[in-house]
């Protein structure tokens, strides 16, 4: 896979030929919807040719998987093979590059359960979620937050954990839940937790760990981006990075929101900070807990910025369809490793958008492995991105359930 940035005045035709594959191909993987309309900046995934391995008389894809360092499943999967056991000798195999196995995550937007004073969980409708979890061989981990869309949490997160019996209440509903729909792990999303609270998250994490590993069941948080244990604010005094660590089975760092939607604008997930709150992550959570939050959304503040005006959100696939339908150029911040551009739109009104491409999501795969992390972490499913799953299976080979 090759990233290629659009130059002024290039088509699809000349840098399909420039790398030797077809301009459907081109138009398939960044899903296109005006092939013959590109504008200058925009990056595209070249699905481009890689090792193959032509299959000999009496080879079975055990042996050839153990040659090249990878698995039989990876074989499988780029050569769309229905049934391993059946390979005829000739037939010329694409073989996986030899890739960091990682653990893949993703957050949807509606399958979280919310907590209550008393220790209740409200309702969901997850069905189709944990039906498509089944099919894909995918771990379903149900979330449990304290916070909404109106309300902070911090009232909640305090009642729950000042109170030893709630939490008993509450751990009995979460495994009972956990029990009737399949559920395999518990993620823990406590946000906005006063300072005061931090010792009593602590040891409801501890008992959270008590009560359900003898159950199988994996216990996980999600943690705010901090660069120091010391860093002030409610979203993040709470948050205790070595005990999380110490206690739960991994957790996740929500290293985005930057370019928050009632901010001004910037980038989304700048890697220039999400370095920073690395830096000081692996010095108290070990590496192979750590999953690298990643959003996948985009963001278009009007101009100039009024504090408290509400960005729009969007898909990165949107993102390349207003730069192409204003005709304009789609710059690179390379600090903050995001592209972006401005625009003016009919009512001459003028934007800022912020948003991923494959130089972002690559700029972000780099660093999982240089850090050698444990995973990835998707906030959140359902908007459009389909450069980053290419990538994603171009660097990495992803742990599944079997």
């Amino acid at each position: 896979m090759q990233i290629h940035v659009v130059h002024p005045g290039e088509t699809l035709w000349l840098i399909a030929q420039r790398y030797g594959v077809t301009v459907t191909q081109i138009v398939t993987a960044n899903q296109l919807e005006s092939p013959s309309k590109l504008v200058s900046g925009l990056a595209l995934v070249v699905p481009t040719p890689t090792q193959t391995h032509t299959v000999q008389p009496g080879e079975n894809l055990t042996q050839i998987a153990q040659r090249y360092g990878t698995t039989v499943e990876e074989i499988s999967k780029i050569n769309q093979i229905q049934n391993p056991n059946m390979i005829l000798s000739e037939t010329i195999l694409t073989i996986p590059a030899h890739k960091p196995v990682i653990d893949v995550n993703a957050y949807t937007i509606n399958t979280g359960e919310t907590g209550a004073e008393d220790g209740g969980l409200s309702t969901i409708d997850d069905t189709a979620m944990l039906q498509s979890a089944a099919a894909e061989r995918v771990v379903p981990v149900m979330a449990i937050t304290n916070f909404s869309a109106t309300a902070a949490g911090s009232s909640l997160a305090h009642s729950v954990l000042a109170s030893t019996d709630i939490q008993d209440v509450l751990l009995t509903n979460i495994l009972k839940v956990m029990k009737e729909k399949g559920y395999q792990g518990l993620n823990i999303d406590f946000e906005n937790v006063l300072p005061a609270d931090r010792e009593n998250y602590n040891q409801f994490l501890q008992r959270a760990v008590d009560r359900l590993h003898p159950e199988g069941y994996s216990v996980s948080t999600a943690l705010a981006p901090k660069i120091s244990d010391e860093q002030k604010g409610v979203l993040y005094e709470a948050h205790d990075y070595a005990e999380h660590g110490r206690i739960v089975d991994f957790v996740v760092l929500m290293t985005y929101e930057w370019g928050y939607r009632l901010g001004p604008p910037q980038a989304i997930s700048p890697l220039n900070e999400i370095k920073r709150v690395l830096d000081y992550a692996v010095t108290v959570i070990p590496r192979n807990k750590i999953l690298f939050g990643f959003q996948i959304y985009a963001r278009d503040w009007l101009l100039p910025h009024v504090q408290g005006q509400e960005a729009e959100t969007f898909s990165q696939q949107e993102a390349i369809r207003r730069a192409i339908q204003y005709g304009v150029a789609i710059q690179y911040d390379p600090i903050a490793q995001s592209p972006f551009y401005r625009y003016t739109d009919a009512e001459g009104r003028n934007h800022e958008v912020w948003f991923e491409d494959a130089r972002s999501a690559q700029a972000k795969f780099d660093v999982v492995k240089d850090y050698n992390l444990r995973g990835i972490s998707y906030w959140v499913l359902g908007y459009p991105f389909p450069q980053n799953w290419l990538l994603l299976e171009d660097n990495f080979t992803i742990r599944k359930i079997r």
